[in-house]
């Protein structure tokens, strides 16, 4: 069978290629039916990154976020036509200590090789996940919800056991989901969401309260804190955070910056204050995603107000209007829907 592949070639460029893909030597194949831009895919379309990195990087396909059908698998563990969601972390190695999403060896689609923007996938069993009563729109964007729990599970691992109050720090769509679930995960906590904008932060309506940025009062303070900012911004959320944060919270950074961030290390070292980062997540992170989507339909319900655009993709035009339409997008997400 022959795959049509869509990819960057050049900022703002799509060509199209074709690959022949053979189903007896093809463990899984997928279909993708609803699939999400992130921030990541917008950074290489707009060729916001450095240039020998994208000399690297392009051709490819982009897109990690995504779920689609079955239409072939040799491993007998799927049946055709079931709908999955597909994992872009793609292990090489098993480590006992180091998880799959921060190993050297591991690849990540839509960065290291082609992402989903396919007309099929070719996958193993091991990176796909059954979907059974999930709204497909709130499931292609798994992927991002996923990252944000992670990033929960690492907080529960590493930080002490005083969580009275815990900051989020972005208004934005990870903020909003790392907030939404924390408060799912410790209901008993106080989840105060810290942003500029007070119209994205009426949609905070599950958090305990939500602050401007530059009305903090002095005497604030948070047990632990989440970093959902990123870029340049970075570097003022947190030394904020480092100003309100009490003595040995810990900091989770999720905002990712092409720019390096000076951190006050010496209110770190004054504070005890433990920051640690979080990248991607794994299949584990995944299932625990599903299993929650799967049992708290009020989460499900929440996350569909980030659903502000559905686009029917055809062709490659269209592919490029989607990503000229999500640059227009500050707050939610745009789900594709791959017509191909």
């Amino acid at each position: 069978m022959i795959n049509t592949v869509y990819r960057l070639v050049a900022p703002k460029l799509f060509n199209s290629v074709y690959q022949d893909v053979d189903p007896n030597t093809s463990e899984v194949i997928v279909r993708p039916t609803h699939l999400s831009i992130c921030k990541a895919d917008e950074r290489y379309y707009l060729g916001n990154r450095d240039p020998h990195i994208l000399d690297e990087k392009l051709p490819m396909a982009l897109i990690h976020e995504g779920i689609g059908t079955v239409v072939h698998d040799r491993s007998g563990e799927f049946k055709s036509g079931d709908t999955v969601v597909m994992i872009p972390n793609v292990p090489l190695e098993d480590d006992v200590v180091i998880s799959e999403n921060y190993l050297n060896s591991s690849k990540f689609r839509s960065s290291d090789f082609d992402g989903f923007l396919q007309e099929y996938v070719v996958t193993t069993a091991d990176r796909v996940l059954k979907i059974d009563d999930i709204n497909p729109y709130v499931a292609a964007f798994t992927e991002l919800i996923s990252v944000c729990l992670h990033a929960i599970s690492r907080m529960d691992k590493f930080a002490h056991a005083r969580r009275d109050t815990v900051g989020v720090w972005g208004d934005g769509n990870v903020g909003f989901i790392t907030s939404l679930l924390l408060k799912a995960r410790f209901p008993e906590t106080e989840v105060i969401v810290f942003g500029r904008n007070p119209e994205k932060l009426s949609y905070f309506t599950f958090a305990d309260e939500t602050r401007i940025i530059n009305e903090i009062p002095d005497d604030l303070k948070v047990d632990h804190a989440f970093e959902c900012v990123g870029g340049i911004k970075s570097q003022s959320a947190i030394e904020q955070i480092i100003d309100h944060i009490n003595p040995e919270g810990t900091i989770s950074l999720l905002g990712v910056s092409e720019y390096s961030i000076p951190i006050n290390t010496r209110m770190v070292l004054e504070k005890g204050i433990f920051l640690f980062g979080n990248s991607r997540s794994g299949k584990i992170d995944f299932e625990r995603t599903l299993g929650l989507l799967n049992k708290n339909k009020e989460i499900v319900s929440y996350l569909e107000n980030l659903v502000v655009e559905k686009v029917k993709i055809r062709n490659l035009e269209d592919i490029g209007d989607a990503f000229e339409k999500n640059l227009g997008i500050d707050f939610g997400k745009i789900i594709l829907l791959w017509d191909k």
